[in-house]
């Protein structure tokens, strides 16, 4: 698709449908604003429209809407940023932050905070922790295993996705029933449903400085994905590199899983988007895979919070479109030959 089509012709179509679908999801909802009157209450703090904004209509825009779509903005595009250099790092386009263990080691950080009261902060400490953790099992597992067996490394997400899926199984058994249990519950299922500025504080400073430092090592993802040795002879200091990486991704996504809990398919889905659109150059496939993460998961919520009178949770309604997807995207990627 991109054959013809410059990268960065592509990337300034993205950013224009990103704020076209922000402005649009603004007025979305049980109260429906036009799109025009949309922009003249984002205007209005600098220029008073002929006809005023009423506290309603600022409310709607300002306080309950834009924090939920600047979240959903910034989650999908931390996940698609993440799955993207999983995938280059470990050379593998199946993988990504789910199957890579890093959501589930997260989502038990998450439930055995609520489980020990901590506040927000402490639960995305202890959502990167665990997090981190089971990434660090599932590259120490796969380097005693078969360390360059692409089976293996996939194998090994399941093992620990599980280990870590039990452990939050249990976390929920030792939970009190009328309290802490459906508060797990609800954000194991995840939603931006409860977003605010808080929340959108606490997760805009781990993902933005994630992002801006992945985004800066590019072109050293680039020389990872074609190989160690390669890399090595190119200049490359692989293992601290790999670290480094392996801990931004991490923090990324415990950021995510700490304010809307876990949200699947993103990392997988995106990233095959973003090759099938500008191919594997990851200077080029990193910035597209952020902003199609972002557009993607922003749809999703918008159809999440208006398809029926009860807002279908995000990490159930994120499975049933990225499941078909995914086959979709997987199936014209195997015939164009992009990507791995």
């Amino acid at each position: 698709m991109s054959g013809n089509v410059p990268p960065r012709l592509i990337i300034a179509i993205l950013a224009g449908l990103l704020l076209l679908a922000a402005v649009a999801s603004l007025g979305i909802g049980r109260y429906d604003i036009p799109f025009g009157r949309v922009i003249s209450i984002l205007w209005s703090p600098l220029c008073q429209p002929d006809v005023p904004v009423t506290p309603t209509e600022a409310n709607v825009v300002f306080t309950v809407r834009m924090p939920r779509i600047l979240l959903a903005l910034l989650a999908g595009a931390g996940l698609a940023l993440s799955g993207t250099t999983l995938q280059g790092v470990f050379r593998n386009p199946l993988v990504g932050p789910q199957v890579m263990g890093v959501s589930s080691g997260a989502a038990f950080g998450g439930t055995l905070a609520i489980l020990l009261g901590f506040a927000r902060y402490g639960l995305l400490a202890s959502a990167f922790t665990f997090g981190l953790s089971a990434l660090v099992l599932v590259y120490g597992l796969n380097g005693i295993v078969a360390r360059r067996n692409i089976l293996a490394l996939v194998l090994a997400g399941v093992v620990i996705t599980g280990f870590f899926g039990a452990l939050v199984s249990l976390t929920q058994y030792l939970a009190d029933t009328e309290d802490k249990l459906p508060a797990m519950v609800f954000w194991l299922l995840g939603s931006f449903a409860t977003a605010n500025w808080e929340k959108l504080f606490l997760i805009a400073g781990p993902v933005l400085t994630g992002a801006i430092l992945l985004l800066g090592l590019r072109w050293r993802i680039n020389l990872l994905s074609i190989g160690d040795e390669e890399a090595r002879a190119l200049g490359v200091n692989v293992e601290p590199l790999r670290w480094t990486v392996l801990v931004l991704v991490s923090v990324i996504v415990a950021a995510q899983v700490a304010v809307s809990g876990i949200i699947g398919w993103v990392g997988l889905v995106v990233p095959h988007m973003a090759r099938m659109l500008v191919g594997a150059d990851h200077r080029v496939t990193m910035p597209v895979s952020l902003m199609l993460g972002g557009l993607y998961l922003l749809i999703i919520d918008t159809v999440a919070r208006t398809a029926t009178s009860t807002e279908i949770p995000l990490g159930i309604l994120s499975a049933l479109i990225g499941t078909p997807v995914f086959a979709l995207v997987l199936r014209q990627t195997q015939r164009g030959g992009r990507g791995f």
